[in-house]
């Protein structure tokens, strides 16, 4: 029940903050930029000034739905952003190009984040199967684990996803560093379209940190509940 309680509160904060980044997004989404550029020529411009010429920039759907795909060297672009001349386009399509960045330099974070992904997948399928176990088998869950057993393989695996959400933060922190020191240099954005590039990609980040944060919290109850367990 605390697990739940935990993971609907941080579920509602997470909500909050994707919903004020949409709000965010649409505002500057109406300013259009300076430089008459879509998120698309920005984001290949940024890759050319940085010697990147193996990343592909192609368009998907839905909104923010955009990131960088390092297995197939793609950033790939929500249709407001490939097609939006604005300052909320700009600073998300420079921000995934940051990710091309720091792939094509070998970012230490990135390449770690990366070579977690497969853990935390195997993480997921773990921690799932178990709690379908002791929902639907509640009665036999005991005589199949053990309770402080079954306590430390959710403590692994949310180990391994409190891990993965803090290391995302400096590659999501760096990425947007990058693109914004990119198009102030560049001239891609004035003072006031630079301003909102940045708001829009500070709320970006939080949802990141919402999520960290979530996770920790996560971890930390059910450490709690393994050492009280044991002390019963």
């Amino acid at each position: 029940m605390g697990a739940l309680i935990i993971g609907l509160f941080f579920m509602a904060i997470g909500w909050i903050v994707q919903s004020r980044l949409k709000s965010k997004f649409r505002e500057y989404s109406q300013t259009h930029l300076t430089r008459d550029l879509t998120g698309a020529e920005v984001a290949r411009l940024m890759l050319a000034d940085n010697g990147i010429n193996d990343v592909q920039v192609t368009h998907v759907e839905g909104e923010l739905t955009d990131h960088y795909n390092p297995a197939t060297k793609t950033v790939n672009l929500s249709e407001g952003v490939y097609f939006g001349r604005n300052a909320a386009a700009t600073a998300v399509a420079a921000h995934e190009c940051g990710h091309a960045v720091q792939h094509a330099r070998a970012y230490s974070m990135l390449e770690l984040r990366s070579a977690m992904v497969p853990i935390q997948s195997i993480s997921a399928r773990v921690i799932n199967f178990l709690f379908m176990i002791m929902i639907f088998g509640s009665f036999f869950a005991s005589q199949i684990i053990p309770f402080q057993t079954a306590l430390l393989i959710i403590i692994g695996c949310y180990g391994v996803f409190a891990l993965f959400a803090l290391i995302t933060l400096p590659v999501e922190f760096d990425a947007s560093k990058r693109a914004l020191a990119w198009v102030q240099s560049r001239g891609i954005v004035n003072n006031t379209e630079y301003s909102m590039a940045k708001d829009a990609l500070k709320w970006a980040a939080m949802t990141y940190v919402v999520a960290a944060i979530g996770a920790l919290t996560t971890l930390f109850y059910y450490v709690m509940l393994f050492l009280g367990s044991r002390r019963d």
